[in-house]
């Protein structure tokens, strides 16, 4: 939906809601963006404010700003993670082609930690509004919507059964419904087989209602999904292989000098498994079955770095990292989720954009028979600024 679409009462909600979060730095600052947050929560003010603060705090804590410029993402992704901007559709709006099916996410998974595969999903979205910047400023007409079209291709039960790519996925899916919202124009997944259906039940209850009333799945049958994409987009931007004209400067109907078609990762990318063993400056904690732990930090110089690393010695553990104002409000920064501390040191760091309580936790919940040794050292360095 665009502002120019709105009825008189939703104009009405759209000024109320504009005036709320007039105090937000937001990274865009248009009226079509801003619009965005109120329809992925159905014209609710109080919940849409609420979706766009913590946003715009997630934004702040994890540097997604300048993310593109300032973040080199590891080789692996760059060249197997199998997606790219290849055009756009006849909205102007950024064309994506991923070859999900032919994703080596299991080598993916193994050649970058699960932060950066997760941080790229979040680069890739930024190049995505860029780009949607750049297309407005050359048709002189707003672009707020992307358009993907999703290959199953060769999609492999091996791959979807992976459960560490189960997991960063509803991750990522999450991050991308939560700070990414009505992004989406059309998304068109080609050449589904039947146990596409079996993914595709897992991942809907992730995905918002709006989002899955612009999804359509076609399976084999090339005449039909190619005449439904020669619909919404031009023939000269889509790849022959796709039903449209483009090739690239090598006359591949794919078109993959342009953009990663993904295959199989090499071995030489994946990470050294090297059990991780603790260091002289870390604390060990032992965190009882079925319970919680949780580390208080009191902030009081906004934009200092919580910084952190930690393992455990015998299974995984829960983690997740969040702040609480002072009216007692909790912001998540980091979601709780289960990480493979025991194959790899856990590593990361989040801006405190606020000067209030920040809280580690470590979940062990989940475990109802086993507790867990934790080593961990979490610290607070102040701004740069303040050394001098």
């Amino acid at each position: 939906m665009l502002v120019s679409q709105m009825s008189e009462a939703q104009k009405e909600t759209f000024d109320q809601f504009k005036d709320k979060v007039k105090d937000c730095k937001l990274i865009d600052p248009s009226d079509d963006y801003i619009l965005k947050w109120l329809v992925a929560r159905n014209f609710d003010l109080d919940q849409a404010e609420k979706m766009l603060r913590r946003s715009v705090e997630w934004r702040k804590a994890n540097r997604i700003d300048g993310i593109v410029e300032q973040w080199e993402p590891p080789m692996a992704l760059v060249k197997y993670y199998p997606m790219g901007i290849i055009g756009a559709d006849k909205f102007f709006c950024p064309l994506w082609v991923v070859s999900f099916g032919k994703g080596d996410w299991r080598g993916i998974l193994q050649s970058v930690s699960k932060r950066d595969y997760l941080r790229y999903i979040s680069y890739m979205a930024e190049k995505s509004f860029a780009q949607m910047r750049k297309n407005s400023l050359q048709t002189e007409n707003p672009v707020t919507y992307q358009t993907f079209i999703i290959d199953m291709e060769g999609l492999s039960m091996r791959q979807m059964a992976y459960k560490p790519f189960r997991d960063v996925g509803f991750e990522g899916i999450q991050i991308s419904e939560a700070n990414y919202p009505e992004s989406l124009r059309r998304v068109f997944i080609v050449n589904a087989p039947k146990v596409f259906t079996f993914v595709f039940n897992m991942v809907k209850p992730f995905l918002h209602p709006v989002t899955l009333d612009k999804i359509s799945v076609f399976g084999f049958d090339k005449s039909e999904w190619s005449a439904a994409l020669l619909k919404e987009i031009d023939a000269d931007q889509l790849p022959v292989h796709y039903g449209g004209t483009m090739t690239d400067s090598k006359g591949d109907p794919k078109c993959s000098s342009l953009i990663s078609l993904g295959g199989e990762v090499p071995q030489s990318y994946y990470m050294e498994a090297i059990k991780p063993t603790p260091n002289k400056n870390m604390t060990s904690l032992s965190i009882p079955s079925g319970s919680k732990k949780k580390l208080e930090f009191k902030v009081i110089q906004s934009n200092s770095i919580l910084k952190w690393e930690f393992m455990t010695e015998d299974g995984d553990i829960g983690f997740g990292v969040h702040y609480v104002e002072r009216n007692g409000d909790k912001f998540d920064l980091v979601n709780n989720e289960r990480v493979e501390s025991h194959l790899m040191m856990e590593e990361g760091e989040l801006l405190c954009t606020r000067p209030v309580l920040y809280v580690v936790e470590f979940d062990n919940s989940f475990s109802y028979l086993r507790s867990k040794k934790l080593w961990y050292r979490i610290v607070v360095d102040l701004p740069i600024s303040n050394y001098h």
